[in-house]
C-alpha cells in the first residue's frame, strides 16, 4: 500500500521525514504530490529502503489553465495528478487520457465546490481515471462540512461500484504528524460506509497505478500491449 502526501515546500514535512514514518506504519511507499517538490528519488529509496514515487498534482484555475501544465507535467512525472473541486476542472480530468487522478473533487472555494455525478463516473472509467476518495475532511474537518463531505463519500462509493471506475483512498496529509497507518484508514471506512474491502482496495490501488505507470516509461513500452523486445527466428 502507498500513501500520497503534500511534501516540502508543498507541505510541512519532507519527503523523507513521510518515508521513514510511512515504512514505520506499513506502507509499501508514499507518492510526492507536488510539482516543486524534487527530492532525489533514487537516492531515498535506496537510503530509506520504502519506494518513493513522484508525482505532479496540478492545481488550476481552470480547464484551459490546467490542460497546458498536464501537458508538460506528463513528460516529467511518474504520475499526474488534477486537483478538481469545481465541476468544470472534475470533468476536465476525467475526459483525459493524461491524467491519473482526479484528487479532492469536493473541495472547490464557497459556492464552487465541485461534484461527482454519473456523467463525470462513466468518463472516469472510459477513460481510466482513478478518483480520489479523499478521507482528509472525515480526519480533521468537523461539524456540517464534515457531515457534507461523509455524505458525498457515500455517494461516490455507488456510482464508483456502479460504473466500475477506477478510485484510489488517501488522507491527504500534509504532514507525517497526519499520516494514518493502513489499518486505521481501514478501519475508518468500515465505520463511514464505504466497507472496510473496498477501502483497502482503493490503498492497494495507489501501488498498481505507479507500477503501471513505471512500465510505460521504461524504454520497451509502446502502447498498452504491446512492446519493444527481440524476436526469435524459427529454426
Amino acid at each position: 500500500m502507498y500513501e500520497a502526501v503534500h511534501a516540502h515546500p508543498d507541505g510541512e514535512s519532507t519527503a523523507a521525514r513521510f518515508a521513514t514514518t510511512a515504512d514505520r506504519y506499513g506502507y509499501d511507499g508514499v507518492i510526492v504530490r507536488a510539482d516543486d517538490a524534487d527530492p532525489d528519488y533514487e537516492r531515498l529509496r535506496e537510503r530509506l529502503g520504502v519506494d518513493v514515487a513522484d508525482a505532479a498534482e496540478i492545481a488550476a484555475a481552470d480547464p484551459q489553465h490546467a490542460s497546458g501544465a498536464v501537458g508538460n507535467a506528463r513528460t516529467k512525472h511518474t504520475l499526474v495528478f488534477v486537483r478538481g473541486g469545481t465541476n468544470a476542472l472534475n470533468r476536465f480530468a476525467v475526459e483525459q487520457d493524461r491524467v491519473d487522478v482526479l484528487t479532492r473533487p469536493f473541495e472547490g472555494d464557497g459556492d464552487g465546490d465541485g461534484d461527482v455525478n454519473h456523467v463525470l463516473a462513466k468518463a472516469a472509467s472510459e477513460h481510466r481515471v482513478w478518483i480520489e476518495v479523499n478521507l482528509g475532511p472525515v480526519l480533521r474537518d468537523r461539524g456540517g462540512h464534515r457531515v457534507r463531505h461523509l455524505d458525498k463519500l457515500r455517494r461516490l462509493r455507488r456510482l464508483v461500484d456502479h460504473y466500475d471506475a477506477p478510485y484510489v483512498v488517501s488522507a491527504n496529509p500534509r504532514s507525517h504528524l497526519q499520516l494514518r497507518a493502513p489499518r486505521e484508514l481501514v478501519a475508518l471506512g468500515g465505520e463511514i460506509g464505504l466497507g472496510e474491502d473496498w477501502t483497502r482496495a482503493g490503498l492497494d490501488a495507489w501501488g498498481r497505478l505507479v507500477a503501471r505507470n513505471r512500465e510505460r516509461l521504461s524504454e520497451s513500452f509502446i502502447v498498452p500491449g504491446v512492446e519493444r523486445g527481440r524476436y526469435e527466428e524459427d529454426d
